[in-house]
């Protein structure tokens, strides 16, 4: 036998750090997601109908994506030189237009979000994050 007892222990805890299915690490914020997902509008996918094409695994064609995740996709939807399918084929300034559209949008829904948020609310989430607030003089 190799390795023994402590080999056998070693392979038992093999999966103790994370279970199967799990992020590994802090899940992206709403914000993230949604500019994301405007990106992918853009492109003429969702999250479902982008898994094969961008490589994405069933998880985070659920929506279900981690911080560095969503920040890697989100850079290489992005990237000029992009590695995603639909990017090699795609002039630059037309990129550009279509990414300049989606801040846009983005933009637009966050400002209709913050708009019907009742100011208390915000002063709770900002002083929740560590802030500072006082009333305008």
């Amino acid at each position: 036998m190799c390795g023994g007892i402590g080999a056998i222990r070693a392979a038992a805890n093999h999966t103790v750090g994370m279970s199967f299915g799990q992020q590994s690490g802090p899940p992206a914020s709403s914000k993230q997601v949604a500019y994301l997902l405007s990106l992918l509008h853009a492109e003429g996918f969702d999250f479902s109908t982008a898994r094969h094409p961008y490589g994405l695994s069933q998880r985070q064609a659920r929506g279900k994506f981690t911080i560095g995740e969503a920040s890697a996709l989100i850079n290489r939807l992005l990237d000029k030189d992009g590695a995603g399918a639909e990017a090699d084929s795609m002039p630059d300034a037309q990129a550009d237009a279509k990414a300049v559209r989606a801040q846009e949008r983005l933009d637009t829904e966050r400002a209709t979000i913050l708009r019907g948020t009742p100011a208390s609310l915000l002063v709770d989430e900002l002083e929740r994050r560590g802030y500072t607030v006082a009333p305008p003089d």
